[in-house]
């Protein structure tokens, strides 16, 4: 059987990814593809209870090795019960954010080193890389705007400080610099429906290459 295709979001707060993923589910269920649609930190019962943990507000000394470590727990379990074994029966896995988001939030965000958080996830990733990461390439100063805007509840990482996004940005770009054979940057301010074309579009023409049809675009 033929290994499905692994399809990653990223992007800061308030990028619009949710949303994004939903869309995207439409219209590949409309194309007629299995999908399998999960997130992170989560997608399992017990990655489910990390992210309880990880985005308490309560929980503001949690330290940022141990939100690196939980957050590792949490994918490790992820990729096992839920992404594996989907890729290799030929789904499409849509996942909200995978291990770039760690890269980028621990890495720069936390300033633990992206090469540490690299390291500290090749045994949770067991090998696992996305075939294609959509980036939702927003500014800090918009998305956080953005948040504020469309949330009651503030979580966690909702209570960190202007400097600590900037930081996630800066390292979400020199990530995608370093990855440009799967990644895709897509401007993110634009409206939701013109970005949901543009996802479409990339997307299409990524799994059209992947099943060998022949494509003009």
């Amino acid at each position: 059987m033929k290994r499905g295709f692994f399809i990653t979001f990223e992007g800061g707060e308030g990028a619009g990814k949710s949303i994004q993923v939903e869309i995207l589910t439409s219209h590949l269920h409309e194309e007629g593809y299995q999908v399998v649609v999960t997130r992170e930190p989560g997608g399992t019962r017990i990655g489910e209870q990390i992210r309880t943990i990880t985005h308490n507000p309560e929980n503001v000394d949690l330290y940022p090795v141990t939100e690196a470590y939980l957050m590792a727990a949490a994918r490790a379990q992820h990729v096992s019960e839920i992404i594996e074994p989907a890729i290799a029966s030929g789904k499409i896995v849509v996942c909200d954010r995978f291990v770039d988001s760690s890269i980028a939030y621990q890495g720069y965000g936390r300033k633990l080193g992206p090469e540490k958080i690299k390291q500290l996830n090749e045994l949770a990733v067991n090998g696992a890389i996305s075939d294609l990461t959509l980036f939702l390439d927003v500014p800090p100063e918009v998305g956080y705007g953005r948040r504020n805007k469309a949330i009651k509840v503030k979580d966690r990482l909702d209570l960190q400080q202007k400097e600590f996004y900037e930081r996630v940005y800066r390292g979400y770009k020199e990530i995608a610099k370093q990855n440009g054979g799967r990644y895709e940057l897509i401007d993110a301010t634009k409206s939701i429906e013109k970005v949901a074309l543009e996802v479409w579009e990339i997307v299409k023409k990524a799994l059209d290459k992947h099943n060998g049809k022949k494509t003009n675009r």
